[in-house]
């Protein structure tokens, strides 16, 4: 019988490749998600209840059926600049819904939480590539939210027992490799996927906010780390609290970045096309360069990030993103139609 995990925001984008690769590993992943930002054609691989963790009734209701051995959380809004326009906004839907979950955790006896952290809590870094033991000091709303819920995490094992796994990931990107998911976000505001939509309709422009950084080109430089090395490591998360592994935080990202313009070229290069692009000034929040060291990740789970070659990265963002323009009206009607809460098994 496989063992049921509680996946929170499990049809969003990283979300839903976990719950792919916790099928592959035998569990089964119980989709908990409002639909606010996912899609019901991603849950493919258990049971989907369409809920928020603010309804403290339903979650309740999901993990007494499902009686779940873990939680994974990934339900969180989750873009910088828009944490800097709208603070309130992050602080309720990641810090105060976190709260939420470990109390229904608390409640119900479930002790071990696998949570979507990010490189953001490190604000601009000290020193690259970026260790777990540097100091955290989150310079957008988006980060603190995220740096919040690590201490609180720390409140909870203290009183309540429940283990965590903190995974700072990099720049998630990348698609399924066979296409059966992937990233579909409206807005997109992911460098990779916003580019291969300019790719794909002349009309778009690639904006590159950002050209006096002190880097080598001038743009941003960030590490660019595939889904499915994500899911991967995730799984490998789950696995080491599940068999007794005390609380850990762990860097994920391949200890090698692009620039923004280095990005724009490798993509023209691999569709053959030329794509418009408009220089424009900083946006606040944002550090000139984000590397991970993965060293620790490594140790301690076994994991290697073995997808996450640019080539990969872009040729299965764009057979999904070919996918997404070929048949966006079938993606839709499935939306519509499973919608409601239905499972999609």
């Amino acid at each position: 019988m496989p063992e049921p995990i509680l996946v929170t925001g499990g049809a969003g984008y990283i979300g839903s490749h976990v719950c792919k690769a916790l099928a592959q590993e035998g569990f089964l992943p119980i989709v908990y998600d409002n639909l606010s930002t996912g899609h019901a054609y991603a849950v493919k691989w258990g049971p989907f209840v369409e809920a928020d963790l603010n309804d403290r009734v339903k979650l309740e209701e999901a993990i007494k059926l499902y009686r779940p051995k873990a939680v994974m959380h990934f339900a969180a809004s989750a873009l910088v600049v828009e944490s800097m326009q709208d603070p309130g906004k992050y602080y309720r839907n990641n810090v105060s819904s976190s709260i939420a979950l470990l109390e229904a955790m608390a409640q119900t006896g479930i002790r071990h939480f696998v949570f979507s952290s990010t490189c953001a809590t490190y604000g601009t870094p000290f020193r690259i590539p970026v260790t777990e033991d540097q100091p955290q000091v989150p310079i957008n709303p988006y980060g603190r939210s995220k740096w919040l819920v690590e201490q609180i995490l720390s409140d909870f094992e203290a009183i309540h027992g429940i283990s965590s796994a903190k995974l700072r990931y990099f720049n998630a990107a990348g698609a399924d490799l066979k296409t059966e998911i992937g990233e579909n976000h409206n807005p997109e505001t992911h460098l990779i996927p916003t580019i291969i939509q300019a790719a794909l309709d002349p009309k778009k422009e690639i904006v590159v906010y950002g050209t006096d950084f002190p880097t080598s080109d001038g743009s941003a430089v960030r590490d660019y780390i595939h889904v499915c090395d994500l899911a991967q490591a995730h799984v490998l998360a789950l696995k080491a609290l599940l068999s007794g592994e005390k609380s850990f935080a762990l860097n994920l990202g391949t200890e090698r970045g692009y620039s923004v313009l280095e990005i724009i070229e490798a993509v023209q290069k691999y569709c053959g096309k030329s794509i418009s692009v408009r220089l424009d000034q900083r946006r606040a929040g944002e550090p000139a360069a984000l590397i991970a060291s993965a060293r620790r990740a490594k140790e301690l789970l076994g994991w290697e990030p073995l997808s996450s070659e640019l080539s990969v990265l872009i040729d299965s963002a764009w057979k999904w993103h070919q996918l997404l323009s070929d048949h966006a009206p079938i993606l839709q009607s499935t939306l519509q139609r499973f919608g409601a809460g239905q499972a999609l098994c």
